[in-house]
């Protein structure tokens, strides 16, 4: 499992940077065809455009990777670790199938659709440019079960703030007292 997330996590990460990089190139371009060569570029605007919501998506996955989604844990840290661990898997879940049915459903139905529809500037399928909804809402798919199953085994960790502080407390203070022994 880990050697999938870190395989997906590179990818992403990869694909993140080059759109990055591409879109700082394209928009470099853009700005010097249009002040020092007075020709201004439409098909780099137009692309910049559509690369900035290829590395959103990207970034959306990376997140839901990390688990590092937006939530209010004030509730749930007041529960015990079981109902804990439960409220996380069905947080998860919840990730899950959304990410299957608005994502990979949905994405591959606006891609289908928009296939027929041309760039104003590129001269390519608008579809070809939403193909990143199903293949991120894939990738969140996975990262949703493999977080589902790294929760319910343990390998993901739901310790409060206040847990983990008593935790690292205990430890120091064993290790502490097996200096002095």
């Amino acid at each position: 499992m880990k050697a999938l997330r870190n395989l997906l996590n590179t990818a992403l990460n990869l694909l993140a940077g080059l759109s990055l990089t591409a879109m700082v190139v394209l928009t470099t371009y853009q700005v010097i065809t249009r002040y020092v060569f007075n020709a201004p570029s439409t098909w780099s605007e137009e692309l910049v455009g559509y690369l900035f919501a290829w590395s959103t998506m990207f970034g959306a996955a990376i997140v839901s990777g990390e688990r590092g989604h937006m939530n209010i844990p004030i509730l749930v840290d007041k529960f015990n670790p079981p109902m804990r661990k439960a409220l996380h898997i069905f947080a998860e879940v919840i990730a899950l199938l959304f990410s299957a049915s608005i994502l990979v459903l949905g994405g591959f139905q606006v891609s289908s659709l928009a296939m027929g529809q041309m760039t104003s500037s590129l001269g390519v399928a608008i579809g070809t440019f939403y193909w990143v909804m199903p293949i991120c809402g894939i990738l969140m798919v996975a990262y949703s079960a493999l977080n589902i199953i790294g929760i319910a085994n343990g390998e993901i960790c739901l310790d409060t703030a206040d847990e983990a502080s008593e935790a690292i407390a205990k430890v120091e203070a064993e290790a502490a007292a097996e200096k002095e022994a």
